[in-house]
């Protein structure tokens, strides 16, 4: 089978490193990809956006799947625009991406399926919580307790475009629930805790993500499949009776409040970087069922999952989420990855045959385990071995998963 991966990050280079392992592969190819990806399939120079120049490389290479990566094209229509041409797609619709691509149309529909969830507020008073309710790359959410963070939040949301949804503010831990559904089947894969916040003890800026681990304590399957049934299932008769069936990955992010489980928001993608400690704890055939699902037809397949932990730490630049890093070198990640750990890249670049920095989150080092302390005492230590000018990352990752 070739399979032309769509997208240029850490979740796309977890991706990649996963199906390179798929017996039935015959070529992996990427657009655009990173150095990371490069080492393991053929890197084309086409954006993620580009419908048409991805449709043109495809029918080129004779792709039989395509797999696409990140929100932005799949929101922009991306899927449909290959699918439309006959050439089989893992990723929603346009239309049913904007469970992600829009908070206001994801309410509509969880009201609809009767899916709990955070309530909505007419009016921004603290304590409240603001989103953007367009796509915000994981940033346009403001937790505001007093009014000083409220006016912050309205100037900070503004900022995405015109329109906000307000929620109440819950209290709890928050998970990440994966399914791969087929537009009418949800298939769970491991549940994932990630950390948004820049700075340890859950402080500072909301970022993309600063790291994550599986399995979550109290997510067994049956928790799982209970979740499934009361979250993905019904937003899948949903958006079916909507006309807009989904088909991909439908990413429930949710809060664990005393009253149970509630949704926080939805997304339309593999997360970054919860795919970097997902994945390597999936040991059945990932490319057969998700080809599988972009048939339509996920009936009789199980992934089967190892019993072993996983920790991603993420690896930023100085000053992000405000800004970048582009140009500075990158030392160790052979030393990294020759004491096990797996090292993922997302903001990096070639500069002849130099690796160097080349965007705010530039690696996630991902290590396994028996535990999740074993799992996170590994990919500390390979930190260690990794060097560029300004490296940031947290401390304190899974922290309280063993404490």
């Amino acid at each position: 089978m070739k399979v032309l991966l769509v997208g240029s990050g850490g979740r796309e280079h977890a991706l990649a490193w996963k199906l390179s392992q798929a017996a039935n592969l015959t070529e992996l190819h990427a657009a655009p990809g990173n150095p990371g990806i490069a080492a393991l399939g053929r890197c084309h120079p086409v954006r993620a956006e580009d419908g048409e120049g991805l449709l043109t490389l495809a029918r080129s290479l004779e792709i039989d799947l395509v797999v696409v990566g990140p929100e932005a094209p799949l929101v922009d229509g991306v899927a449909d625009e290959l699918r439309h041409a006959g050439v089989p797609v893992f990723g929603p619709s346009s239309g049913a991406a904007q469970i992600e691509g829009s908070k206001s149309f994801a309410k509509d529909v969880m009201r609809a399926a009767a899916v709990p969830s955070a309530e909505s507020l007419s009016i921004a008073r603290p304590p409240c919580v603001i989103k953007a309710d367009g796509l915000a790359a994981g940033k346009g959410v403001y937790v505001c307790h007093d009014q000083a963070e409220l006016d912050v939040a309205l100037r900070a949301a503004a900022s995405f475009g015109d329109s906000i949804v307000i929620e109440e503010l819950l209290e709890g831990e928050e998970v990440s629930v994966f399914a791969l559904c087929d537009g009418a089947r949800a298939l769970a894969l491991p549940v994932v805790q990630d950390f948004k916040r820049a700075e340890d003890g859950d402080t500072g800026p909301n970022t993309g993500g600063m790291g994550s681990y599986s399995p979550v304590a109290g997510f067994g399957a049956a928790e799982v499949e209970e979740v499934l049934d009361t979250v993905h299932r019904p937003v899948l008769e949903e958006l079916t009776a909507r006309g807009v069936p989904f088909v991909g990955v439908l990413f429930a992010g949710l809060m664990l409040t005393d009253d149970g489980p509630r949704v926080l928001e939805f997304n339309c993608r593999f997360g970054d970087p919860e795919t970097q400690s997902l994945l390597p704890r999936v040991s059945g055939d990932l490319l057969g069922a998700l080809a599988r699902a972009a048939a339509g037809d996920l009936s009789g397949v199980d992934l089967e999952v190892s019993d072993d932990a996983a920790v991603t730490v993420v690896l930023t630049a100085g000053d992000y989420p405000a800004g970048n890093d582009v140009g500075s070198p990158i030392d160790g990640i052979e030393d990294a990855e020759q004491a096990g750990a797996h090292v993922f890249h997302a903001g990096t670049a070639l500069n002849g045959e130099r690796l160097v920095t080349n965007g705010g989150r530039i690696l996630s080092v991902t290590s396994t385990g028996i535990t999740v302390a074993v799992a996170r005492e590994r990919a500390y230590a390979a930190c260690e071995h990794i060097s560029f000018a300004g490296m940031r990352y947290r401390n304190d990752i899974a922290a309280m998963a063993h404490a």
